[in-house]
């Protein structure tokens, strides 16, 4: 098999379906990740049709009574709707919220079991056009109407790392959100030359209020990258802000990996809750 058969096999084949479990590139997992049970709610793997006819796995979450539930759309790191991900939609779904985290490298290949993250990032992250990010987000928006139980009118949006990125150009694409939570996204530049808007350039603007979460100790997000952030959302008028945690590192609020700050995490979370109250979420 060439090279090039071998890429178009690895883009072409589809997985059945979400991974169970933590993805093999984070291996071995922190021991004291955490699990939220899903007493009291409905958590399954569902279908998302696609505008392209694609059926888009995610993970879906909420309480097991209610309608008319406010909405929030979680976005994956680079290791894809994986067990922290999912545990993610459980602590919103505690608290009353319709979440849903579609699997958005779905097309481009299983990024769970690659045990490399060098592949991870080039054989498929890089590979995932915006464009189809930005379709796939609007199609989920749509299921969640659908299922009659959200609210669509109160949508928030968060994300971590490649989802951090994610957040604040959907915010961008779609005006109708109310509120977003950008985890340590790329600000200065895109990812690749499918991916390639930098969250800097749409910040002035950006009509929907974000609130970014950083840490100073980021090695691959420098202060000065998010020091230009705040200068550019200062020009516009979407009452955006970032909050930086001197002490933090990128994937603070990972908590099944090395890199976690427990204080930081909890604190960015709850003020996450808080800026989504506050925006009607």
């Amino acid at each position: 098999m060439t090279e090039e058969t071998a890429a178009v096999s690895r883009r072409t084949l589809l997985a059945t379906g979400l991974f169970t479990g933590f993805a093999l590139a984070v291996q071995p997992v922190a021991e004291g990740a955490i699990t939220t049970d899903t007493a009291g709610m409905v958590a399954s793997e569902v279908k998302i049709k696609a505008a392209d006819g694609v059926a888009v796995p995610a993970y879906q979450a909420h309480p097991a009574r209610g309608t008319n539930l406010p909405v929030v759309i979680v976005v994956q790191e680079i290791f894809g709707v994986h067990e922290h991900i999912k545990d993610v939609c459980h602590r919103f779904a505690k608290l009353g919220y319709f979440v849903i985290a579609p699997e958005l490298f779905y097309r481009q290949g299983d990024v769970s079991k690659i045990a490399d993250i060098g592949k991870v990032i080039s054989e498929v992250v890089n590979e995932v056009p915006d464009t189809q990010v930005m379709s796939d987000l609007d199609d989920t928006v749509a299921h969640a109407k659908a299922t009659g139980l959200a609210d669509t009118a109160k949508l928030a949006i968060t994300g971590f790392c490649w989802g951090g990125r994610i957040v604040w150009l959907y915010a961008a694409h779609n005006p109708k959100l109310k509120a977003g939570a950008a985890w340590y996204g790329g600000l200065a530049k895109g990812r690749s030359e499918v991916a390639s808007t930098a969250a800097v350039s749409i910040a002035p603007t950006l009509t929907v209020p974000v609130l970014g979460l950083y840490g100073a100790q980021d090695n691959g997000i420098p202060q000065t990258d998010v020091e230009a952030m705040r200068t550019a959302l200062d020009a516009g008028k979407s009452g955006s802000k970032i909050i930086v945690y001197p002490d933090a590192g990128h994937g603070f609020h990972a908590d099944y990996r090395p890199s976690y700050k427990e204080d930081d995490a909890k604190d960015a979370f709850a003020k996450l809750l808080e800026w989504f109250k506050d925006n009607g979420v």
